[in-house]
């Protein structure tokens, strides 16, 4: 079994060096196993699936990097956001296909509408475009000192199950920044309508100006959940880690969606026979 390690943090994060070191223990205790890093070399959060402008350029930089605490791992760091990346390692760049793409530890949840920005996820779910599996892993910021032995534990207890799960599969796995055994448990959860951003103000001085924007937060604060919010956002508020599967770019096959294709299309040809 051979993973691949990518992030959005860049290739130097304490998040992919908790992971890389746990992975590296991983490998050493069975033969077969096999693990190597492709990370961006800047940090890339939010940006999403973003590849960049491909078409301008016939190449991208990589340089060998080494991984603290888990030299024996083969890392690279890439100048290239994190789909790009994610893709660069899994069409065989560094080695072999990988048959896992794991992307992280990210610093900070992946919840709600954040989903669709993440730079985590979208490594993840870029790849999946191309059948391959993936398991995004993100810890809650806060409070200090980050846990990372937590993520990186409930990572590996998931790795060969998501690895073996159908192509195209996308688990995403949030962590709340507590001891493992302060953990109050593992769950299925939905995604909430969290969202970072709120709002937005611009602000004109003539030709120029600014625009302001209304932050929020994607955890509530909550001490505790009744069970009648199943959405990762609350479950991770009340101390819970969450997994939910997660899939891409695909044809919306709703009715009401077909119905608007339909109309325009009858639109179309309504103009032609003028």
């Amino acid at each position: 079994m051979r993973v691949l390690v990518t992030n959005d943090d860049g290739v130097h994060a304490p998040g992919l060096g908790a992971l890389v070191r746990a992975l590296a223990g991983w490998a050493a205790a069975e033969e077969g196993r096999e693990v190597v890093v492709a990370a961006p070399l800047a940090n890339y959060s939010g940006a999403s699936s973003a590849v960049g402008t491909v078409y301008e350029r016939e190449a991208v930089g990589c340089r060998r990097v080494r991984i603290e605490g888990a030299s024996e791992i083969e890392a690279y760091g890439i100048d290239a956001p994190p789909a790009l990346t994610a893709i660069i390692g899994a069409f065989g760049a560094f080695g072999p296909s990988p048959d896992l793409i794991v992307s992280g530890i990210n610093l900070g949840v992946n919840v709600g509408r954040s989903v669709l920005h993440s730079g985590t996820i979208g490594a993840a779910l870029s790849t999946a475009q191309h059948g391959f599996r993936g398991l995004a892993v993100s810890l809650r910021s806060l409070p200090t000192p980050h846990e990372w032995e937590t993520a990186s534990t409930l990572a590996l207890g998931i790795l060969s199950t998501v690895a073996a799960a159908p192509p195209r599969t996308v688990v995403n796995l949030n962590v709340p920044n507590l001891p493992l055994d302060e953990l109050r448990g593992v769950v299925a959860a939905g995604i909430s309508d969290a969202g970072i951003i709120k709002g937005a103000h611009a602000e004109l001085d003539g030709e120029v100006g600014t625009v302001r924007l209304a932050l929020g937060t994607a955890i509530p604060s909550l001490g505790d959940t009744t069970g009648e919010d199943s959405t990762d956002a609350a479950l991770v508020g009340a101390g819970y880690a969450t997994l939910t599967a997660l899939h891409g770019v695909g044809e919306d096959r709703r009715p009401e969606a077909r119905a608007v294709v339909e109309r325009a299309l009858r639109a179309l040809d309504e103009r032609n026979a003028r």
